[in-house]
């Protein structure tokens, strides 16, 4: 693999690109900083590295679902799981061990029960119509696509409009919430967890042997600064962001929750009182705070924020803003699903997937079995519809 880490030179609107972004990374940086001191400043620069990150390595969940239906190729997935390894080495211990040490960190441990399953196959289908997850939509959206930022308009008001209903499917049966690393410890939930995804990885392996003869090559680093990145930089950086997360934040990466903030208080500008809805009733102090006191949001601005610069930095940003009728309603589809599911199901395949993994929760594994069963139809009907 060669890395060029030599100096480019850009057309002068992409470098003005490029300032723009760092600007509004420090603005909300120190904005978050005024507000909720240096932890929450913190969380605007580890989004911000999370959208450099994650727009260089053009690293989503969604893509790499569909190449393990439609191309046999799990390049994607096993990147997925290499970032879910890196973290869960250090977020186990963290979470049994961090409270003693003087480092008190939580995990997202939730019960899941139907509302989940149902909101969890919303989001694979959404996310497969959508053209991006909840990640994958920000990164994009941040890098200059319209139709991801008609999607990330979807997203939010699905996520708002479910929480007037959440109070209701939360009514229904559910299991448990169970933690592996409360149960084996963090060296035994880490080595239950590399086994289960070692498996699935050696899987993809013989698939791909299998249909292509041999493990199809992965795009390779072509430059740390402009990119694009290998998928396994892309999973090494990422995992940089999420055990940052847990060090700074104390608690996993997620993204939805303040989906449905700005939604309400979008909301509430219009006149629609969700103060009322039971969901924002414990919520209200959220609700009468800037979003900048809110660390989910602040970090989703960074994300924003860090994939603008790096489409600038990569030459590549350049909206376009004629859309066909088909992209417009499969993105407002798949955003609004998107919305509606995470919220049912504890979040997206950040908060939900990947946070409930490096958090030894069973609800983490069965997201993924759900969700994956919704993406998987969701590719079907990308095939009927003849998107690319």
């Amino acid at each position: 693999m060669t890395i060029s880490t030599t100096s480019f030179s850009q057309p002068a609107p992409q470098k003005a690109v490029v300032l723009l972004a760092l600007a509004g990374l420090a603005l909300v940086a120190f904005g978050a900083y005024q507000l909720g001191g240096a932890r929450q400043a913190g969380a605007a620069l580890i989004g911000g590295l999370a959208g450099l990150s994650l727009y260089h390595a053009s690293f989503g969940f969604t893509a790499a679902w569909r190449h393990v239906v439609t191309e046999k190729r799990g390049t994607g997935l096993r990147a997925q799981f290499v970032l879910i390894l890196l973290t869960s080495a250090v977020s186990f211990p963290l979470i049994a061990w961090g409270k003693d040490l003087g480092w008190p960190t939580g995990g997202f441990v939730f019960p899941f029960g139907y509302s989940a399953a149902v909101g969890a196959f919303m989001f694979g289908l959404g996310m497969q119509l959508g053209g991006g997850c909840a990640s994958g939509t920000l990164f994009t959206a941040g890098g200059g696509s319209t139709r991801m930022m008609l999607t990330l308009a979807a997203f939010i008001l699905g996520s708002v409009i479910a929480t007037a209903h959440t109070h209701l499917w939360g009514q229904l049966p559910k299991l448990p919430a169970y933690s592996l690393v409360k149960d084996f410890g963090p060296v035994g939930a880490f080595a239950l967890t590399a086994a289960v995804l070692g498996a699935i990885a050696v899987a993809t392996v013989l698939m791909e042997k299998r249909v292509h003869g041999r493990v199809l090559p992965a795009r390779t680093t072509e430059s740390l600064v402009t990119g694009p990145w290998s998928p396994m930089l892309g999973a090494v950086m990422l995992a940089v962001v999420c055990i940052l997360t847990f060090v700074v934040v104390g608690r996993p990466w997620g993204i939805t929750s303040g989906f449905a903030l700005w939604g309400a208080k979008l909301f509430q500008t219009i006149g629609i009182p969700v103060e009322t809805w039971p969901h924002w009733q414990w919520q209200t102090k959220a609700l009468e705070a800037s979003v900048l006191r809110d660390t989910t949001s602040v970090m989703n601005f960074g994300i924003i924020a860090g994939a603008l610069g790096a489409a600038a930095l990569a030459g590549k940003f350049a909206p376009i803003w004629k859309l066909s009728t088909k992209d417009i309603l499969t993105a407002v589809i798949g955003g609004l699903l998107m919305g509606y599911g995470a919220r049912l199901a504890y979040g997206c395949n950040i908060g939900a997937y990947l946070g409930g993994l490096v958090s030894g929760s069973m609800h983490g594994w069965a997201w993924l079995v759900f969700a994956f069963a919704g993406s998987l139809l969701g590719t079907r009907l990308r095939l009927r519809l003849g998107m690319g």
